[in-house]
């Protein structure tokens, strides 16, 4: 069970033996504190970052209760915890619920990076869902070679004239959809790329990018690895942010694209590691 979930189901057997709460503040004791973070939980599911401060002023409790609260919370998985606060990590999520958010954002990364696709060669594409609105774009190409590890995404280069699309195989990855494990990684390191595609769940200048889980970063470096050139395609809510496990660091990126324009501040620290698109 999530750690979320197991909050939820502690909320609800809190509230079935009648522990007092009032106004969505927790009074005192350990199944208050229980229901204070599942209530912390959720708000970071809903604003991605909180501050300390302004917390122990809406629970009514000490900041140094706080402090703890957000400490639980980073060893369950569910926070990272930064000066003054702590921001949410990104969650695993399934293929399908992810395919729909920030489309106009995707397109327009797909836009940009498919100027990157060479017409003949080999190239690599992750099973993320902006790189699949990459390979929905791809066109026909004289005599392209396209490795993924995701099966929506070889299903769509599948259709394409002068394309040979080849599927890593490995253990499909419950939360996210995508294939992983030693299997894929052997797949992956077969082949020696001209260009990989990527994109990741969160993109930090220090840490680089990262995933949801160990499995999904495996698979990311092992295309990076054996690439010519890396380019990694995020969306701006990505930037800054870090999720549980490292993947690429920013050292093995060459070109960097998002959909916002180029000159955006936002980018700035990222330009001295990597072109921007």
């Amino acid at each position: 069970m999530r750690s979320y979930e197991r909050l939820n189901s502690m909320v609800t057997k809190a509230q079935t033996r009648g522990r007092r709460y009032h106004h969505g503040m927790a009074t005192t004791g350990t199944v208050d504190a229980d229901v204070r973070r599942a209530q912390l939980t959720n708000l970071l599911s809903e604003d991605e970052r909180v501050r300390i401060d302004e917390l122990a002023v809406r629970f009514d409790v000490s900041p140094m209760t706080i402090r703890r609260d957000l400490e639980w919370l980073e060893a369950q998985g569910l926070a990272r915890r930064v000066r003054g606060g702590a921001v949410a990590i990104p969650a695993p999520s399934q293929f399908g619920d992810r395919r729909n958010q920030r489309l106009a954002e995707k397109r327009e990364i797909a836009r940009k990076a498919r100027s990157l696709i060479p017409m003949t060669g080999t190239i690599a594409l992750d099973a993320s869902t902006t790189i699949n609105m990459l390979a929905e774009t791809i066109g026909g190409r004289a005599q392209l070679t396209v490795c993924t590890n995701a099966s929506q995404t070889f299903h769509a280069l599948s259709r394409l004239d002068g394309v040979q699309a080849i599927l890593t195989g490995g253990t499909m990855e419950r939360s996210t959809g995508s294939l992983v494990g030693p299997f894929a990684n052997q797949a992956a390191r077969a082949l020696r790329t001209d260009v990989c595609f990527l994109s990741a769940a969160a993109l930090d200048v220090a840490d680089g990018g990262s995933e949801v889980s160990v499995a999904e970063a495996e698979i990311k470096q092992t295309f990076a690895d054996r690439a010519e050139l890396v380019v990694m395609c995020v969306d701006s809510t990505k930037l800054g942010k870090r999720a549980a496990a490292r993947s690429v660091p920013l050292e093995m990126v060459s070109v960097l694209v998002t959909e916002l324009n180029p000159s955006d501040p936002r980018l700035a620290a990222y330009r001295r590691f990597a072109d921007i698109l």
